[in-house]
């Protein structure tokens, strides 16, 4: 079976639209409504983490072979055997994002970073193809 491979980056259309759009009402706001400079400026630096993905364009990503599930995001790196795989936990969260959790037969749990997370439907439809149980949990606090 071919390797399931999942790559992004932190440069995309979807970050530089949702960016300008929001810096772009800001400056409206403050010239139509005159709205808060303190205020304006704290949803400035709300976006800052996005505007350094789109600078640095920060690459992340996961593979699955036959043997291996291991992630990149930025300089975090991870690496876990098939065979030490329980299972693979998706949490749906209250902002609706799907976070993944590798579940081991030890008890242990290995979080992937949500950077390197796979559109979640697809992914979970690999699994289960190679024989990997799945759970989902919804609106999880943590």
């Amino acid at each position: 079976m071919d390797a399931y491979r999942f790559e992004t980056s932190g440069r995309n259309w979807t970050t530089l639209i949702t960016v300008l759009a929001i810096w772009v009402v800001l400056v409206v706001l403050i010239i139509r409504v005159d709205m808060s400079i303190v205020l304006a400026v704290a949803v400035v630096l709300c976006t800052l983490p996005a505007f350094y993905d789109l600078i640095t364009a920060r690459a992340a990503g996961l593979r699955l072979d036959a043997t291996t599930l291991s992630w990149h995001a930025g300089t975090k790196t991870g690496e876990v055997s098939i065979k030490k795989i329980k299972h693979i936990r998706f949490d749906t969260r209250l902002d609706l994002s799907v976070r993944l959790t590798a579940v081991l037969h030890i008890g242990q749990k290995v979080k992937i970073p949500f950077e390197a997370t796979p559109p979640h439907r697809a992914f979970e439809a690999e699994l289960e193809s190679r024989g990997i149980k799945t759970e989902r949990h919804h609106f999880g606090f943590v």
